[in-house]
């Protein structure tokens, strides 16, 4: 039964991994915060793979917007393959790994380290080779995940980085927005039922497109990750505004796109969005808590609760997860275990 597999129960593990995270990382975070108005950092740049590297989106939109840093996604490369690595000066260097055991993400960590920057490891084992090349570690408390399919790893990334935001802000309204988020996720994954009813229609699904913008930019190509692990299906995340400079000419008949649409500033955008795919031909899967932008949707995946944007991604990507999830399973795949891929990736 679904129910009875790893992925199933690390899903819903989320709401107590998260409140475990805003609770015991508190300390540690004003710390860090601290530490980062200390040696007046100015930007930031964030070394991760796969999941993490999309938790990494999601600190260039909230670290921006809330707290003014300047955010980039480092190449590790650089460091592993042509041993030219770029100049940390001012910055704070954060590697983000599940594993921490990835050698070039814990090589980017000790070239910034050995520069003197400020360095910080977010990770399930803070003894691994990354939390120990770190000056500070940031630990996700999501345990053992035994699914190779990142889930209750990744809203636990993007917590830490909510966390550490709100706290260099010292804006105690987000802090409060963060305590209500592991409800929130529980309530959200009361649509467990109905996407896996749903999810029956898209069995013989073979390519897709994944949409979001702004705060769910994120979401976007972590649900397409989650769509591509578990079913091996071609799913390409974009932006709404990428997509309508040149991908819009796959749109055809009944092709499926998958928009995170969220309460928010890019709602109305969104809402316009889908309106001209549908004008298209497209079957359009939505994911909002708006009424009116679910209507536009043939498949609607209602989100029980309304939360700022910012915070949004925590929330939106549930049902991304699930919907992975439920279509892996009536396609009769092994949701544990994908083909050709191992809970552990080390890449240099």
């Amino acid at each position: 039964m679904l129910e009875q597999t790893h992925i199933y129960q690390e899903i819903h593990q989320q709401p107590r991994v998260l409140a475990e995270l805003l609770d015991g990382e508190r300390a540690n975070i004003e710390r860090l915060a601290a530490d980062m108005g200390r040696r007046r950092i100015t930007h930031c740049v964030i070394a991760a793979r796969g999941t993490s590297d999309n938790a990494g989106r999601y600190a260039q939109y909230l670290l921006g917007a809330v707290n003014g840093l300047t955010v980039g996604l480092a190449t590790p490369s650089l460091h592993t393959i042509y041993g030219r690595p770029p100049r940390y000066a001012d910055a704070l260097v954060i590697g983000i790994s599940q594993s921490g055991k990835s050698p070039d993400i814990v090589s980017v960590m000790a070239e910034a380290r050995r520069q003197g920057a400020l360095t910080a490891a977010l990770t399930n084992f803070p003894d691994s080779d990354l939390g120990q090349a770190a000056e500070h570690v940031i630990a996700l408390h999501a345990g053992i995940e035994q699914a190779v399919a990142a889930t209750k790893t990744y809203t636990a990334e993007l917590a830490a980085i909510a966390l550490l935001s709100a706290t260099l802000a010292h804006d105690q309204e987000m802090l409060r927005t963060l305590g209500r988020v592991p409800g929130q996720i529980e309530q959200t994954l009361w649509l467990a039922p109905e996407i896996a009813r749903q999810a029956e229609r898209y069995r013989y699904m073979r390519v897709c497109v994944v949409i979001g913008r702004g705060f769910n930019y994120a979401t976007a190509f972590e649900a397409a990750l989650k769509i591509k692990e578990l079913n091996y299906i071609v799913a390409e995340p974009y932006s709404s505004a990428d997509f309508m400079h040149g991908p819009v000419a796959l749109i055809e008949e009944a092709f499926p796109t998958l928009v995170i649409a969220p309460s928010g500033v890019m709602l109305p955008e969104l809402r316009a969005f889908i309106a001209s795919l549908k004008a298209r031909g497209a079957e359009v899967i939505a994911i909002s808590d708006d009424d009116a932008t679910l209507a536009l949707a043939r498949t609607r995946f209602p989100l029980p609760v309304s939360a700022p944007e910012w915070v949004s991604p925590l929330i939106s990507i549930v049902p991304g997860q699930l919907f992975a999830m439920s279509l892996a399973h009536v396609r009769d795949l092994d949701v544990d275990r994908p083909r050709g891929l191992h809970k552990v990736t080390e890449t240099r």
